[in-house]
């Protein structure tokens, strides 16, 4: 079957378009930003309770949520494990363009004692379009120093569950221990200059397979270096603290993927380690 047009018919086309064109753009209507509210505990919970620190307790921390946040099955189309999946994204691709730039992946920061007193998530910052909050750090200050500790509640979204405040805690982590890309700090460093972890040259088993970052099964507060032990003699840690049906993880390569509940442990602890020359398969 095909389509004739008159002459006459192409020219009332052409006047329409040119019309609308000349109408003035509408802008779209956005619902003001409502700021987090505590949540009031009841029973039974269907999810994780979070209570903000109250008025005058600058010295002390709100509980660390506990997850999951998301339970049973989550289809795609509610866009929350796209979302969640999104900014594990941005998180991986902030981490490749800081080791792009500086040679290696962030351990993150030394404080006066030499240690890392801040996390890497607090060292790529700038690749997230987050300068201004980089600049207002103290690097040489452990993360819960007073001026560092004012800081914690402006955590970057890419950190949280999708639509959800955990005030200042985060569960994308990273694994540290034999063969991550996060090793245990050889020598202390010189107070306030980044710490450096693996080089993407030397995740010789693939940067499609192997974890960057993933949903831990606890969560931190976002500036603490405190990641994820890991032993490959040892059990898998808990993992996973934002979906029941599994977790999502940031690759090496730059990409998101959620890893389902039951995965192969062995395909897990593969690709944990950036070196250790095991073949990985996260879709059995």
């Amino acid at each position: 079957m095909s389509f004739h047009f008159t002459r006459s018919a192409t020219a009332v086309a052409l006047a329409l378009s040119v019309s609308l064109l000349s109408l003035p753009a509408c802008k779209k209507k956005t619902k003001p930003t409502v700021p987090d509210s505590p949540v009031t505990p009841v029973t039974p919970t269907p999810g994780p309770v979070v209570t903000p620190p109250g008025p005058g307790t600058t010295n002390s921390l709100p509980p660390a949520p506990k997850g999951p946040f998301f339970r049973g099955p989550t289809p795609l189309g509610a866009g929350v494990r796209i979302a969640a999946e999104k900014n594990m994204q941005q998180i991986a691709i902030a981490l490749q363009n800081y080791e792009s730039n500086n040679g290696a992946l962030p351990a993150g920061y030394a404080d006066k004692t030499g240690k890392a007193g801040l996390s890497w998530r607090v060292a790529i910052l700038p690749y997230l379009e987050q300068d201004n909050l980089f600049k207002l750090f103290k690097l040489d200050e452990p993360w819960n120093s007073e001026h560092n500790k004012k800081l914690i509640d402006k955590m970057p979204k890419q950190f949280a569950p999708p639509s959800q405040s955990t005030y200042g805690y985060t569960f994308a982590r990273a694994f540290t221990g034999p063969g991550t890309w996060l090793p245990p700090q050889a020598q202390p460093g010189t107070p306030g200059q980044a710490l450096k972890g693996a080089k993407i040259v030397q995740f010789t088993d693939g940067t499609t397979t192997t974890f960057l970052v993933v949903e831990a099964g606890e969560a931190v507060i976002w500036t603490n270096p405190e990641e994820i032990p890991f032993d490959p003699k040892q059990p898998l840690p808990k993992l996973g603290g934002v979906f029941e049906s599994g977790m999502v993880a940031g690759m090496a390569d730059g990409s998101a993927k959620f890893v389902r509940k039951g995965a192969d442990p062995k395909a897990i602890v593969g690709a944990i380690q950036i070196n250790d020359g095991s073949i990985v398969n996260l879709d059995n």
